[in-house]
């Protein structure tokens, strides 16, 4: 309790009174983690949506990595600016040995929080080790990882079974990359398994202070930190779903920093709020609606090839980005090894074709349902769809609800809600290896990230193949081929890869995001 006495100025210590009813203790941090900057430099910004999973090797999304990259330290982590790269963090050193050993050696001075000690490679080896052990969700960024060999306190080996191409640009400078204390988190698990929303000990430049759901995550500077010193004393998160009312929470002052929606961009442009710069980004996101094929309405192709033609992906995206958002091709965003140059089912579709296919089928007087998030482009995206499909003959009931319960509609681990699923609008979060947008689509991954419950023993093959192909021309063919097969299944009609525009207030603060608009938090700078 000295460090926190030394650190808590009068106004911290009223702050972390009134904490105490509600926030740190309810949430289950330790009190040792309950400290509150000083009058300094604060950071509001917005999240997409509130946190759902503190444990690095569980990850459940981007929201949660942002986090994790203030709290934990990874061995390098995406380097700032408009080029994807990565650059050292924890590590002082690392190289490729050979395409299946990779050496890296520590910083030395890296301290877990709470009396855990210095982070040595059997922490890093414990770390990406338990994903493995534990069969995270989240495995799949680790690929074919076999174990991590110790050499000395702060030398360590990565072991692959076979080569990993997305090693560096998935693996350690994102969400599994995270390090975390092998003393602390057996302590609090027994095992090591999951530790979800209670991190026993930190290691990055800021610590939790205090969180309250679905109202604000408040981060304070670590004191035990020796590394960079970052740029803001206490950044505030605020989860906001829906980008129109980020742009209100902006304009009011609310938040210094939020992406902005696309069909708001050309009135941010040539209008924007006072001191604020407008940035445009390209995005590895992509939205798609996607049809649970194990429901008996959609089990024949031949219904879903029917919606696939019937669905006009221009006029959708005329109606809910205003036109700003270009056409997808599949999963992989342009500018990615593997982007597809066009469909299969052109984006205009043809109502007169998916007729014939439900004639095919031998339906009528169909009656659908189609679930998405409850915020205004999803809203419109499902009515825009609720008129096409009622051109054919089928009526469409909309299901639109908040995050929280979106969030699980396809996991069966959740309950039985994941059988009554039909149409799905749905958009994930991608990274710069395109292994990444193709991943959840995997059969391991049915009732988990894959909704629509595709099965492909091709698709497999292909995704695992590519993860050992350097040559980056072949491994584009193979990623072709396997979005070529989600559409061919029916399941899947591609709507955008969209934007990432952001804006920032110039007086405050100067952004630091990756190429795709994201933030990196502990890259920001005062002004």
């Amino acid at each position: 309790m000295d460090v926190i006495a030394r650190s808590l100025s009068r106004r911290a210590v009223l702050k972390t009174g009134a904490a105490l009813g509600g926030g740190i203790i309810a949430s289950g941090f330790p009190l040792s983690q309950a400290i509150w900057a000083a009058e300094g430099k604060v950071l509001n910004a917005r999240a997409k949506r509130d946190i759902v999973k503190l444990d690095p090797g569980f990850y459940q999304g981007g929201p949660d990595v942002d986090v994790m990259s203030c709290i934990y330290s990874k061995l390098t982590h995406y380097k700032p600016g408009s080029e994807w790269g990565w650059e050292l963090e924890a590590a002082e050193k690392i190289e490729q040995a050979d395409p299946t050993h990779i050496r890296f050696h520590l910083k030395k001075g890296i301290m877990f929080t709470d009396g855990y000690g210095e982070m040595h490679a059997k922490d890093v080896k414990f770390s990406f080790e338990r994903v493995i052990k534990h069969s995270s969700p989240a495995k799949l960024d680790w690929g074919p990882l076999d174990h991590v060999e110790v050499e000395d306190d702060y030398t360590g080996v990565i072991v692959l079974k076979t080569p990993y191409a997305p090693l560096w640009m998935l693996a350690l400078p994102y969400g599994v990359g995270h390090i975390v204390s092998e003393e602390a988190v057996m302590k609090a698990t027994g095992d090591g398994a999951d530790f979800g929303m209670k991190p026993p000990a930190f290691s990055g430049p800021y610590v939790i202070a205090d969180w309250k759901a679905r109202q604000y995550l408040l981060l304070t500077r670590n004191p035990d930190w020796q590394g960079p010193k970052p740029g803001f004393d206490e950044i505030r998160i605020l989860p906001i779903d829906d980008l129109k009312t980020a742009e209100s929470a902006y304009q009011a002052g609310d938040i210094d920093f939020t992406a902005i929606s696309l069909d708001s961009l050309a009135t941010f442009k040539s209008n924007p709020p006072a001191e604020t710069k407008v940035e445009e980004n390209p995005s590895l996101f992509y939205t798609w609606i996607g049809m649970n094929i194990d429901h008996p309405k959609l089990k024949d192709i031949n219904v879903r090839k029917a919606i696939q033609w019937a669905i006009n992906v221009p006029q959708i995206l005329d109606a809910a980005y205003a036109g700003h958002a270009g056409v997808a091709t599949g999963t992989i965003a342009p500018g990615l090894v593997g982007h597809r140059d066009k469909t299969l089912v052109p984006p205009e579709g043809d109502p007169a074709k998916a007729k014939d296919f439900l004639e095919k089928a031998g339906v009528s007087d169909l009656t659908l349902t189609i679930d998405c998030r409850n915020v205004s482009t999803f809203s419109t995206i499902a009515q825009t769809v609720q008129a096409q499909l009622s051109q054919i003959g089928i009526t469409v009931e909309i299901n639109a609800q908040d995050q929280g319960s979106f969030g699980t509609l396809g996991v069966e681990a959740e309950g039985e809600r994941w059988k009554d699923l039909q149409l799905i609008i749905n958009e994930y979060s991608s990274l710069p290896d395109p292994s990444y947008a193709c991943s959840a689509f995997l059969q391991d991954g049915v009732g988990v990230w894959n909704w629509e419950r595709f099965r492909s023993d091709r698709f497999d093959e292909l995704y695992a193949k590519a993860l050992t192909i350097e040559d980056q021309d072949e491994r584009a063919k193979l990623y072709h081929e396997m979005q070529d097969l989600m559409e061919d299944s029916g399941a899947y009609r591609f709507l955008t890869n969209g934007g990432s525009p952001i804006i920032y207030r110039t007086t405050k603060l100067e952004a630091a995001t990756r190429p795709d608009g994201e933030p990196l938090f502990i890259d920001f700078k005062p002004v």
